[in-house]
């Protein structure tokens, strides 16, 4: 947390740092939330495999800590030197105890700090057989002074260390994780350091901002102050509130990109919907019969539409039954639509009136008892929201099914539709790319515009902090103390995303800008 700073605590402050008396090195406490580089120097030494499991052509061995160079030496025979920076050497590894030549591979040297961590790092890399790999690391524990690294530890050490942020390090595990390409191409942009500086800007403002209004408190009865200070205080505080406000109607695309678009399919029974779903996936994944409410339970599969991630999930089809299992399973789906950020709702050809006009109100009486409820006040269905999917149109005739298609993409106030045969696969590309552009419209361009939120913790992070600033305007004219807490908690919950935040920079803005004490 912030801690709090009184009038007295400034003075002592300025006292500490402008008196010939005190010693320059004591400074007011700093609460930054991550170990300073110097303490990484007596930290252990950590080693762990940091390539995938399983057997592979190349394994890649990572050592990070103050007993790396002392690791290398032993295990690859350089007993009087060490290997140029970042060259690759080809050596044999061996035990250090019983000197068994384990493998021959390379070597590569990452002094302090150019390294992943900030610290001495080596890195071995070996033959991919789990043989080979259980005996290096086996080795390198008999090393004095190391351990294996638990779960993300590397990572944690650059952090700790100032080589990442904490919005980097979460894009890093993002991309990780990446498995199509819209996603890729995000926790890319992320990691490369887009939102952090997002962050950082606005929380050097906010730093601006408390530091301005916590030297008006102190030193203004002084006149040690200019005038106006206070007002570039309200106009910075505004604009940065809008900003953050502007940031949070993203309407969820960097999220629902990150974790995948919801997409479910219902409807009526037996009007194909797990027929839609294994086609889609192109694999048996749901049961498919002529027995109405043969699914009666979710059923879900993710998918790559077009390089964004989606998870597909079939419901039960909607009607009312005196089968308890079968209500349980209605009542499921009908929460799914709920949640849905994509609804495909399918309806059997067969039930879709000839004549246009009743086909119409056929259509939308059915998306009414399908979809959540509506405003009385809305007349058409959410476009981006709704894919209306009529199905089975092999069983129509050629002229039939043409007029029926003409008709419905006239009708005022559907959403957009799309005649398909789960059966014949007629229909199918085109339904495949209203698909692809109505989720890529869902999760938005990860490359265009400014950095997007990722994190549920963003949002909620970014949510506090305009609460905090709407309390600065409500007690600015009247309690100058708790509006200065305002842009604390705001300034604190900022940090909180970026993972640092320290008292010391608070005290560094008072002196640069108002050279108070000279």
């Amino acid at each position: 947390m912030f801690p709090r700073v009184g009038r007295g605590m400034w003075r002592a402050a300025v006292l500490t740092l402008t008196s010939s008396r005190r010693t320059p090195a004591c400074r007011l406490l700093t609460t930054r939330d991550c170990t300073p580089p110097s303490a990484l120097a007596d930290a252990e030494t950590i080693f762990s495999l940091s390539s995938g499991h399983g057997r592979c052509g190349v394994a890649v061995v990572r050592v990070s800590g103050p007993s790396s160079a002392t690791a290398l030496q032993c295990m690859a025979g350089l007993t009087h030197h060490l290997p140029p920076p970042r060259t690759a050497m080809l050596r044999s590894i061996t035990d250090p105890i019983g000197k068994e030549v384990l493998d021959r591979g390379l070597v590569i040297w990452f002094p302090a700090p150019h390294s992943f961590t900030g610290e001495d790092s080596v890195e071995f890399h070996i033959h991919g057989g789990s043989a080979v790999i259980t005996a290096v690391l086996q080795a390198l524990g008999s090393v004095p002074g190391m351990r294996p690294a638990e779960a993300g530890e590397f990572t944690r050490r650059a952090f700790q260390a100032g080589k990442l942020g904490l919005t980097e390090v979460e894009g890093l595990g993002d991309l990780i994780h990446a498995e199509t390409e819209a996603q890729r191409r995000q926790a890319l942009r992320q990691m490369s350091g887009d939102l952090g500086r997002l962050y950082q800007d606005w929380s050097h403002r906010l730093k601006r901002c408390l530091a301005h209004v916590e030297a008006f408190i102190d030193f203004s009865e002084d006149e040690l102050i200019e005038d106006g200070v206070l007002n570039q205080v309200d106009t910075s505080v505004s604009c940065l509130r809008a900003e953050m406000e502007q940031h949070l109607k993203d309407e969820r695309k960097g999220e629902r990109l990150r974790s995948g678009v919801q997409v479910v399919i219902a409807g009526a029974t037996n009007a194909g919907k797990s027929s839609l779903l294994n086609t889609l996936c192109q694999r048996p994944a749901a049961i498919v019969s002529p027995i109405a409410g043969t699914t009666r339970d979710i059923v879900e599969t993710a998918l790559d539409i077009g390089g964004f991630p989606v998870l597909l999930s079939d419901t039960a089809g909607l009607r009312d039954s005196s089968d308890l299992v079968e209500r349980e399973g209605v009542r499921r789906a009908r929460e799914r639509v709920e949640q849905a950020d994509l609804t495909l709702v399918v309806v059997d050809c067969a039930h879709v009136p000839t004549d246009a006009q009743q086909a119409a109100a056929f259509l939308q009486g059915h998306l009414r008892s399908v979809l959540p409820a509506q405003e009385p006040t809305d007349t058409a269905f959410p476009a981006d929201r709704c894919l209306l999917v009529v199905n089975k149109t092999d069983l129509l005739p050629e002229g039939e099914r043409q007029k029926l298609d003409t008709e419905l993409r006239q009708v005022p106030g559907l959403p957009p539709v799309c005649l398909i045969s789960c059966h014949t696969d007629e229909g199918l590309q085109d339904f495949l790319t209203l698909l692809h552009s109505s989720v890529k419209t869902l999760c938005g361009d990860p490359l265009s515009g400014g950095p997007t939120l990722t994190q549920a913790r963003h949002r909620a992070h970014l949510q506090q902090c305009v609460a905090a600033l709407a309390q600065y305007k409500m007690y600015r004219d009247t309690d100058l103390a708790l509006a200065a807490e305002g842009v604390r908690l705001a300034l604190t919950s900022l940090g909180r995303i970026t993972g640092r935040v320290g008292a010391e920079e608070i005290l560094d803005i008072i002196f640069k800008d108002f050279c108070i004490g000279k």
